[in-house]
């Protein structure tokens, strides 16, 4: 199944006799609050226009645990997540589609932790809800029933600190976020910026075209292979907390590269005074 669907496919299987689940995951990173702007609120953003029973799910709270030493967005307890997905309607037998108001990291975070957790069907809807050209509903929706769905994590690769480390000196450890956070020119967010030492910095914004639509798999495969994938090597990403990451992880999906995720990224890595830190635009 492929990793990504458009919307006149969505359109096309919501018609059928076993649509798929909708999941929706409008989100944005809260730095806007520097500048005394209010944050984005995503559920207020559902309740105003979302694809037609679809349920809302809240990447803070369903699809991260606590922000503390494991980085800003660490894994959510496994048990709150599967409750979470089995209230949406969410079960293993019925396929899933992931979206959020366009950028696809939120909506890249929910469908990497459903594939880390063991649901053999779920995409991402390319473009997001800024693709959709169909109706929207407002209000709140519910799942028409439960789902069935248990989480069984481990289904896909993940890494830690020390894998990540390991696999920057002998694979290929992408990291996902700006070139100027990777470079250590700025950091808005973390303690320190830079970058985790031998990490080749591949941002993530480069693997869509204007319209927030994924660049074609064989110019995906292009541009991962200029930065190091051979098709022989492990590959791995890492962002600032484990979002825009499991953007760059499915992009890689797309081009047919399986990749790790280390979801506690710069945020965990960054966190340790004892950990090493690169700056410029090299490895290292």
């Amino acid at each position: 199944m492929n990793a990504i669907i458009s919307a006149s496919e969505l359109a096309s299987e919501l018609a059928d006799q076993n649509p798929p689940v909708l999941l929706d995951v409008r989100w944005q990173l809260s730095v806007a609050k520097a500048a005394g702007e209010p944050p984005f609120d995503g559920r207020a953003a559902y309740a105003g226009g979302h694809l037609p029973g679809a349920v809302f799910v809240d990447l803070d709270a369903d699809l991260a645990g606590p922000a503390g030493a494991g980085g800003r967005h660490p894994l959510p307890d496994v048990d709150h997540f599967g409750a979470v997905m089995r209230a949406a309607g969410v079960s293993a037998d019925r396929p899933v589609v992931v979206y959020d108001g366009g950028q696809g990291w939120a909506a890249a975070r929910a469908w990497w932790l459903l594939r880390w957790t063991g649901h053999p069907a779920v995409r991402v809807l390319d473009g997001g809800l800024a693709a959709w050209t169909g109706e929207l509903e407002t209000g709140e929706a519910t799942a028409a029933a439960e789902g069935t769905f248990v989480p069984v994590p481990g289904s896909v690769e993940l890494l830690d600190a020390d894998g990540a480390a390991s696999l920057a000196r002998s694979g290929l450890l992408l990291d996902a976020r700006a070139a100027e956070r990777y470079r250590g020119d700025v950091e808005p967010i973390d303690r320190v910026g830079g970058h985790i030492p031998g990490a080749v910095s591949a941002p993530t914004t480069e693997n869509v075209a204007a319209d927030g639509r994924f660049r074609p798999a064989e110019e995906l495969a292009a541009r991962f292979k200029s930065l190091g994938a051979s098709g022989t090597s492990q590959v791995g990403v890492y962002c600032g907390s484990g979002v825009s990451g499991a953007h760059q992880v499915l992009a890689l999906a797309v081009a047919g590269i399986p990749a790790a995720l280390y979801v506690g990224s710069w945020s965990e890595w960054s966190s340790d005074p004892q950990r090493p830190v690169a700056t410029g635009a090299e490895p290292q």
